[in-house]
This record gives C-alpha cells, structure tokens and sequence, in this order.
C-alpha cells in the first residue's frame, strides 16, 4: 500500500515538473513569433500548446527511453531516487521561473535525478557514456541552432534580397506561422518525453510494467496533455527575456531562428538525444542576429543566459542529493 501510494506521489510530481517545464518553455515555443508580432501572446500560446499536444502523434519515444534506462542502470534504481530528483528539478524550475530565468527544465531533471543517484548508490550505478553525452550537448545543441541559424538567415537574405520591404514581411508573417507550430512540435515531443521517462522508470520499478521497461501510450498522452497545458499558462517574464532581451526580431528573423531551431530539436529527438529546447532557440536566435552584425545581440543577457544554462545540472543535482540524503534518514 505505501508502495502504491509512492508511486501515485511521483507521477503527480513527474506531472508537476511537466507542467512547469511548458510553463517555463512557452517562452522559447513562442517568444519569437510574439517579438516579430505576428501573433498576439494569447494566440502564439494557443497554437504552441495544440503543438505540444498533436507532438505525442507524430513522434516515438526515443528521448524517454534514453531518460528511463540510459541515465541510470534501472536494476539500482529506487522510487526514492526517482522521488528525490524529482524534487530537486521542480524547485528550481519553478523558482527560475518565479525570476524570469530561461533554464533548461529537461537539465534540471537529469541533474536532479542523477545527484540523487550518486549519493543513493555511488558512482558505479550511473551510466556516465549517457549523461557525458547530454552535458556534451549543454554546448553542441545551441552551438547548432546558432550555426543553422546563422548560415540559414544569410541564404534567406542572398534570395530575398531585391524583394520590397513591405512584401517581404508579408510573405514572412505566414511562413512564420509555419515555422513556429513545426518548432512547437519538436519542442513538445522531446521535452515532454523526459517526463514520460521518469513516470516509466518509475512504473518498471514498482513493478508495474512486469519484465520490460517501455512506456505505455496512456503515459505518452497524459505528458503531452501536462506540458501542453503548462505552455497554455506561460511563463511570461520568461518570455520578455528571450523574445525582446536578446536581440530585436522581425518576421524574416523569427522564421530563420524557429526553421533552424525546429530541425535541431527534431533530429536531436529522432535520435533519442535530450536536448534543451530553450538552449537551442536561445542559440538560434543568436545567430540570426549576429548574421546582421555582432552588435546586434545583447551579449550582457546572452552571457546570463549562458551560465544559467552551465549551472542548472550542477545546482539541481546539489538539490536532488540533499533531498536524498534528507529522506534517507527517514526510510
């Protein structure tokens, strides 16, 4: 029976980070289309959570099974290191939120889980090739979302470049639109299968999914449904950050930063590579503006960014091992 009730405990706070990992994220799902003003904030959260949602039919499950069996070995794993991380990757989404801070909620997750490991079964229980590949891709994911970005806005502007300003924005506006609700569903498949990770690892661990580990399709449309409705409440400081703060945006370049993002975070999720979805239009965005000129982007707030970015996994992973090492004491 307290088995049970544990279990039912996690999945409504696997449920709670997955909303305010849409909470936090609407900012990047939407930030640009809203800066170039092609939709209003009411309308740009609209379209970005239906993305979300419709994202649970288009895509597998590659980046769950990577967070439910390539983290941690699953035969070590405890619904109390489930619990602990948990714990340590809410508190400092919500918090990041609360101060406007882009973070990356899919990294609060994986450092808050893995801190909670360490301290629960050492160093030996972790699978050190998968979490070296999603801190390799902290740096490698941004990196190409700002080189996409970069090299993708220049042959706009080679192919544009005779076209009437006030034609040009038109044809922008809906291509835009395109541009954002594909973003969105990249944004949606791989940032809600994080949470779906967590609830399968969780459900294998009880014991409730009998010999093989997979996730279930009731699992698959109750995260989306979550991280949907956490971007159709939005995180709108979050939102004022990443969409005015880093560098003015027109519909030529809103199109640019989300085609380029859109095709990072997709094949990233194909692959069932984790990434950060903020960290990837944060990028993208940045290399849309330096294609005009490097004094285009703010690099006072781009520089802010970067190091909430360095330090989400560090900071949750200290939060997810005191939570560990605090409820131990009492199991």
């Amino acid at each position: 029976m307290v088995e049970f009730i544990l279990v039912a405990v996690i999945i409504l706070l696997a449920l709670i980070f997955d909303f305010g990992n849409g909470f936090n994220d609407a900012a990047n799902a939407i930030s640009t289309i809203v800066a170039t003003r092609v939709l209003t904030l009411r309308q740009a959260v609209f379209l970005a959570a239906i993305a979300n949602f419709v994202a649970a039919f288009v895509f597998g499950v590659a980046v769950a099974t990577t967070i439910a069996s390539g983290l941690i070995d699953p035969s070590i794993v405890s619904l109390w290191i489930i619990l602990s991380g948990l714990i340590g990757a809410i508190l400092l989404v919500y918090a990041a939120t609360f101060l406007g801070l882009p973070i990356s909620a899919s990294h609060a997750l994986i450092g808050g889980y893995v801190g909670a490991a360490l301290i629960a079964v050492g160093a030996n229980g972790i699978i050190w090739t998968g979490v070296i590949k999603i801190i390799a891709f902290i740096f490698i994911a941004p990196l190409i979302g700002f080189a996409v970005a970069h090299l993708f806005f220049i042959f706009i502007i080679a192919l544009v470049r005779k076209t009437p300003e006030r034609k040009l924005s038109n044809w922008f506006k809906r291509l835009q639109l395109i541009s954002v609700s594909v973003y969105n569903l990249g944004h949606g498949t791989n940032d809600a299968q994080k949470t779906m990770g967590i609830i399968a690892i969780t459900l294998f661990t009880a014991g409730l999914l009998g010999s093989t580990l997979y996730v279930p399709f009731w699992v698959v449309i109750i995260s989306h449904a979550t991280i949907a409705l956490g971007t159709l409440m939005g995180g709108w400081k979050v939102v004022k950050t990443m969409g005015l703060k880093i560098t003015k945006l027109k519909p030529i370049h809103g199109f640019a930063a989300e085609t380029a993002g859109a095709g990072t975070i997709i094949t990233a999720s194909l692959l069932g590579i984790p990434v950060s979805t903020t960290h990837v239009i944060s990028g993208a965005i940045m290399g849309v503006g330096t294609a005009q000129r490097m004094s285009a982007v703010r690099w006072g707030i781009a520089r802010k960014i970067v190091w909430a970015w360095i330090l989400t996994i560090p900071i949750s992973a200290l939060i997810g091992a005191a939570t560990y090492f605090i409820i131990s004491q009492f199991i």
